[in-house]
């Protein structure tokens, strides 16, 4: 196993392209993107029967290095300011296989 860290976003579905380019900049080479999730947050419900994408969620994940994770900690704030989302890093132990 080797110590790494998550990287777990959550954005607005019509921004998700403009965070996955964000993400390839700071070097990430791998991530998953789970759409429309569901939750409860500072806009309130999102149940996930919007009529349109505008106001769906979806969840980005990746693992890295702690130094890769800095930067994206880092950069990615002026892009939470603009288009709203929350992102969490966590310590997390990845299994090599």
């Amino acid at each position: 196993m080797i110590a790494q860290k998550k990287v777990e976003i959550v954005i607005n579905k019509p921004y998700l392209k403009k965070i996955l380019e964000f993400l390839e900049k700071q070097g990430v080479k791998g991530y998953t993107v789970i759409e429309d999730a569901l939750g409860l947050g500072e806009r309130g419900l999102m149940r996930g029967d919007e009529i349109t994408d505008t106001f769906k969620n979806s969840y980005i994940f990746t693992v890295c290095d702690e130094e890769t994770a800095n930067r994206i900690a880092k950069d990615i704030v002026p892009y939470l300011k603009k288009y709203g989302g929350v992102c969490i890093i966590s310590d997390v132990l990845y299994v090599v296989h």
